[in-house]
């Protein structure tokens, strides 16, 4: 339903690093400041090489969404600021008597979730961006993140998920019923994606020349983002063709390993690092990409690769969690069947499906046109915004009947 009154709403996020997750807050809050509701996004520290979203772009400045920030909301667990975030989160919600909570990512969904309850807020949501248990993880810690998702379910009325293959894993795990989840795809801003042109003034600053063929990469560097996988298939194509070059947009702690690892080989000068990007000013670089690779291990709904098929640009990534609900397997590209954590058995058919690209440019093309029609429409962050702001007035009828 429609919204009948404005609402107020608090967005709570353990830290807005430059991310997907962080990316689909930020549209949501906007979105519905546009619309007249109230909305304050609470978050904690935003450090290291990942960047700080927020910073990036001004948003403080800018725009009038109120931030407050905790320096104990963390990620890592850490049991005395825990207790400190959550007796912060409480009192904040307490007093300020929201009519809607909306959690995001692990930390901020257990305590936010909790905290909001406990102050009676009538209508508390959650998010699923991608989940904290996945089978690269210590089964011990898979446990106790199940555990902790399973609890805070009992804390809220629904649980979005960005894919269909979150909920399943969800029900899998029994956290909650099938019923207290739904499907609502991460939104962003696709039209600079979909317009966008070769940038020929970026690829000279970059050094990459137009008769390249540039296999890229959208994703923080760090684990589990698919740099395991990116860098030895690059280096063997590197050695196969000499017309394939490497582009990768991002940073964090892995950067003195993957420049460590490609400098000493002979290929150093075929990879370009662009480091942090504002998410702005992404789809230029995936303007100067034929092909994205994402074989993160750990997904919700991949954003980069839904950006890349939007630009008219084929991806391949593994066959795991959302990425299969946008890359569609010979059709807007390839999905690599994940044996796990085993390079040797997944790095011949990375290599056998890039070089099917790489040789030929009628194939890359069809792919990229195909995933361009697939996510026109189904990924537009107002869409989104749209659905939960409709979501939110439905829930909170039913509260107040």
């Amino acid at each position: 339903m429609k919204p009948d009154k404005k609402m107020k709403i608090c967005h709570i996020i353990t830290r807005m690093v430059i991310g997907g997750a962080q990316e689909n807050t930020l549209f949501t809050c906007l979105d519905h400041l546009k619309k007249g509701h109230e909305v304050v996004l609470l978050t904690g520290p935003s450090l290291g090489r990942e960047g700080d979203l927020l910073e990036r772009l001004q948003i403080e400045k800018t725009t009038s969404l109120r931030v407050i920030h905790t320096p104990f909301l963390v990620r890592e667990l850490d049991l005395i600021n825990d207790a400190k975030a959550l007796s912060f989160i409480y009192k904040f919600l307490k007093q300020e008597k929201f009519d809607v909570v909306h959690t995001h990512a692990s930390k901020a969904g257990i305590l936010g979730r909790i905290a909001a309850r406990w102050a009676k807020t009538p209508v508390v949501v959650h998010t699923v961006h991608g989940q904290p248990f996945h089978v690269s993880e210590k089964p011990w810690k898979n446990f106790i993140y199940k555990a902790s998702e399973w609890f805070a379910a009992f804390f809220c009325d629904r649980i979005y998920a960005v894919a269909q293959a979150m909920i399943d894993q969800c029900v899998a795990a029994k956290i909650a019923p099938r019923n207290k989840y739904m499907v609502v795809y991460s939104g962003m801003d696709i039209d600079n994606f979909l317009n966008s042109k070769y940038d020929e003034k970026l690829a000279a600053e970059l050094g990459i020349k137009r008769d390249k063929i540039v296999i890229g990469s959208v994703a923080r560097l760090f684990e589990f983002k698919g740099y395991e996988y990116f860098i030895p298939a690059a280096l063997e194509l590197a050695k196969k063709y000499d017309n394939v070059e490497f582009l990768i947009v991002g940073d964090g702690k892995m950067y003195d390993e993957i420049l460590a690892q490609i400098k000493a080989t002979p290929y150093s000068e075929r990879f370009h690092f662009a480091g942090l990007v504002s998410p702005d000013q992404v789809y230029r670089y995936i303007s100067l990409m034929d092909i994205l690779w994402h074989f993160s291990q750990r997904e919700g709904l991949p954003r980069a690769v839904v950006q890349a098929l939007a630009s008219g640009v084929t991806a391949m990534g593994f066959n795991l969690d959302g990425t299969p609900e946008v890359i569609i397997n010979d059709e807007s590209g390839f999905l690599i069947e994940y044996k796990h954590r085993d390079l040797a058995a997944n790095l011949p058919m990375i290599i056998e499906k890039s070089s099917l690209l790489i040789e030929n440019d009628k194939l890359r093309i069809k792919f990229g046109e195909n995933g361009r029609k697939l996510v026109a429409e189904k990924f537009a962050h107002e869409y989104m915004s749209e659905v939960l702001e409709g979501e939110y007035a439905s829930l909170l009828e039913l509260k107040q009947k």
